[in-house]
Protein backbone atom coordinates (compact mmCIF):
# COMPACT_ATOMS: atom_id res chain seq x y z
CA UNK A 1 0.00 0.00 0.00
CA UNK A 2 2.78 2.41 1.06
CA UNK A 3 4.06 1.75 -2.54
CA UNK A 4 1.25 2.66 -4.23
CA UNK A 5 0.96 5.55 -2.38
CA UNK A 6 4.30 7.01 -2.78
CA UNK A 7 3.88 5.95 -6.47
CA UNK A 8 0.98 7.85 -6.96
CA UNK A 9 2.73 11.02 -5.39
CA UNK A 10 5.70 10.80 -7.51
CA UNK A 11 3.04 10.83 -10.29
CA UNK A 12 1.65 14.23 -9.12
CA UNK A 13 4.70 15.91 -8.36
CA UNK A 14 5.40 15.39 -11.89
CA UNK A 15 2.10 16.48 -13.08
CA UNK A 16 2.65 19.10 -11.11
CA UNK A 17 5.26 20.67 -12.88
CA UNK A 18 2.14 21.48 -15.54
CA UNK A 19 -0.06 22.18 -12.93
CA UNK A 20 0.63 23.53 -9.77
CA UNK A 21 -2.51 21.76 -8.38
CA UNK A 22 -1.12 18.53 -8.44
CA UNK A 23 1.58 19.49 -6.02
CA UNK A 24 -1.02 20.30 -3.55
CA UNK A 25 -2.64 17.36 -4.32
CA UNK A 26 0.60 14.99 -3.84
CA UNK A 27 1.18 17.06 -0.48
CA UNK A 28 -2.41 16.28 0.84
CA UNK A 29 -2.00 12.51 -0.18
CA UNK A 30 1.34 12.06 1.32
CA UNK A 31 -0.37 14.13 5.07
CA UNK A 32 -3.53 11.83 4.71
CA UNK A 33 -0.72 8.81 4.12
CA UNK A 34 1.16 9.89 7.03
CA UNK A 35 -1.99 11.05 9.42
CA UNK A 36 -4.51 7.78 9.41
CA UNK A 37 -2.14 5.53 7.11
CA UNK A 38 0.03 2.19 8.27
CA UNK A 39 2.73 4.12 9.38
CA UNK A 40 0.72 6.28 11.85
CA UNK A 41 1.30 6.15 15.24
CA UNK A 42 -0.68 5.14 17.98
CA UNK A 43 -0.78 7.69 20.19
CA UNK A 44 -4.24 7.95 22.46
CA UNK A 45 -5.93 10.95 21.84
CA UNK A 46 -8.48 12.62 24.67
CA UNK A 47 -11.12 10.32 23.54
CA UNK A 48 -9.05 7.34 23.51
CA UNK A 49 -9.29 4.44 26.27
CA UNK A 50 -6.07 4.19 28.52
CA UNK A 51 -4.21 0.71 28.34
CA UNK A 52 -6.09 -1.43 31.54
CA UNK A 53 -3.52 -0.99 34.14
CA UNK A 54 -1.24 -3.55 35.37
CA UNK A 55 -2.29 -3.97 39.25
CA UNK A 56 -5.16 -3.47 41.31
CA UNK A 57 -4.44 -1.18 43.05
CA UNK A 58 -3.34 1.15 39.92
CA UNK A 59 -6.89 0.55 38.65
CA UNK A 60 -8.03 1.35 41.79
CA UNK A 61 -6.79 4.70 42.43
CA UNK A 62 -7.11 5.92 38.23
CA UNK A 63 -10.76 5.22 39.75
CA UNK A 64 -10.80 7.10 42.29
CA UNK A 65 -9.54 9.82 40.45
CA UNK A 66 -11.77 10.05 37.52
CA UNK A 67 -14.58 10.25 40.24
CA UNK A 68 -13.12 12.93 41.97
CA UNK A 69 -13.15 14.89 38.88
CA UNK A 70 -16.50 13.99 38.12
CA UNK A 71 -17.63 15.31 41.33
CA UNK A 72 -16.10 18.40 40.76
CA UNK A 73 -17.47 18.93 37.04
CA UNK A 74 -21.07 18.42 39.05
CA UNK A 75 -20.32 20.52 41.89
CA UNK A 76 -18.79 23.50 39.56
CA UNK A 77 -21.23 23.35 36.61
CA UNK A 78 -24.73 22.18 38.22
CA UNK A 79 -26.73 23.17 35.21
CA UNK A 80 -24.43 21.10 32.58
CA UNK A 81 -24.28 18.14 34.72
CA UNK A 82 -28.17 18.05 35.16
CA UNK A 83 -28.77 18.40 31.46
CA UNK A 84 -26.75 15.84 30.59
CA UNK A 85 -28.21 13.24 32.99
CA UNK A 86 -31.13 14.30 31.20
CA UNK A 87 -29.92 13.21 27.90
CA UNK A 88 -28.61 9.95 29.33
CA UNK A 89 -31.82 8.61 30.46
CA UNK A 90 -33.76 9.54 27.47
Amino acid sequence: MGTIILSGTVVLVVLGFGNHLYWLAAVAVLFLYVRYGRGASSTPTSGAAAPPPATYRAYRDRRDTQAKWERRYRRERPLESRRQAREKSR
